[in-house]
């Protein structure tokens, strides 16, 4: 009877792309069979992703080539890619997913997504790797700084413009407004400054106008369409947070409420608010957006009318800043934030954040 073996890996890249490696823990009835872990040069977060799993199952393929494997992995690019369903633009990443379903029959291997906390000995596998080398050879040299070379280079960057919906109801108060049912309009002042920033996005020219579905970023979008001459192309990649059965209570209703829960949420960027989605959860979704957009748009001004969670979240990824760094920014209504990320290896940059000038 073939054997069953649990594959948990990860990778990671210091400066995406920077310095990279991976870590893989393979068990077999809850017992380690092998840590696994290597530097691979410089690479991106992705591609030390694959270069984990490939260690992984060239190593089970060793043990059993019959063996039945359930790879477990924090990375949904991976995960829907190595399945099947989604597609996988990237060439190196290509290679390396052609590399892992030769290492190990792919009828015999299944994918699941887990939490980020839930793959924390490969992630710290692929610390370790990195902070000391793995047992094969050390990093000789860490660079940490790759935009000022790429500032000089002739390749252009997918420039992404993120536009914060307008004022609701909702927003003075600063209730909470996720995805739930309540799905409110703007209001007068929340339609005059969509038209403001309407104005000012058309002087940027962009190119591609993509939105999040919800009636405030679509109201938003629409002004911009006009000022634009643009097509909407609505998204539910760039929906705000899901705040549960906390949507359109104050924070004061909810600290009254369950203060227990609110202060965990305040505690912690992987809490999940009334139920919903986590900041950590969100950051794993659009990171993916941002790789779905430069893919599709390589090179062009794509301006994203969404929200104030995602917005600070694709800020903080851009920045490669930890989990928290999305509690120390806000974007204002109808703000401007630009990323520029260059689509050859996914390099990003902050270039603005709530910019409001066009307000005054």
């Amino acid at each position: 009877m073939a054997r069953t073996f649990r594959l948990t890996a990860d990778g990671g890249s210091r400066g995406n792309p920077g310095p990279a490696g991976y870590g893989a823990v393979v068990t077999e009835n809850g017992k380690i069979v092998a840590e696994l872990f290597d530097v691979i040069g410089v690479a991106t977060n992705n591609v030390a992703e694959y270069s984990g799993l490939l260690a992984g199952l060239t190593h089970i393929h060793t043990l059993d080539p019959d063996a039945l494997v359930e790879v477990a992995m924090d990375s949904k690019l991976v995960v829907e890619q190595m399945s099947g369903r989604w597609q996988i633009k990237h060439a190196d990443m290509r290679d390396l997913a052609k590399q892992c379903r030769a290492a190990h029959n792919p009828s015999l291997i299944t994918y699941s997504w887990i939490p980020r906390d839930e793959n924390s000995h490969a992630d710290r596998l692929a610390n370790k790797a990195l902070d000391g080398g793995s047992a094969h050879k050390p990093i000789a040299v860490i660079q940490q700084n790759f935009l000022t070379d790429r500032l000089r280079d002739s390749e252009v960057p997918t420039m992404i413009y993120f536009i914060r919906h307008g004022e609701t109801i909702l927003t003075p108060s600063r209730k909470f407004s996720g995805t739930g049912a309540l799905d409110p309009e703007l209001t007068e002042d929340g339609l005059a400054q969509a038209e403001r920033v309407a104005k000012e996005v058309a002087k940027l020219k962009p190119e591609v106008l993509v939105a999040s579905p919800l009636q405030r970023t679509r109201q938003t979008a629409e002004a911009i369409s006009r000022a634009t001459s643009l097509e909407i192309t609505f998204d539910k990649d760039w929906y705000e947070l899901s705040f549960g059965d906390w949507d359109g209570k104050s924070t004061d209703e909810v600290r009254a409420e369950n203060p227990d829960d609110y202060q965990a949420w305040l505690n912690s960027s992987s809490y999940r608010p009334g139920g919903g989605e986590s900041y950590d959860e969100a950051a794993i979704r659009i990171d993916l957006a941002l790789d779905k957009l430069v893919a599709q748009y390589p090179g062009k001004k794509v301006v994203v009318v969404t929200h104030n969670g995602v917005i600070k979240s694709a800020a903080n990824l851009a920045i490669g800043g930890p989990n928290d760094g999305v509690f120390h920014m806000d974007a204002s209504p109808c703000s401007i934030s630009s990323i520029s990320i260059w689509p050859s290896d996914g390099l990003r940059a902050m270039r603005s954040f709530n910019e409001c000038g066009h307000h005054r």
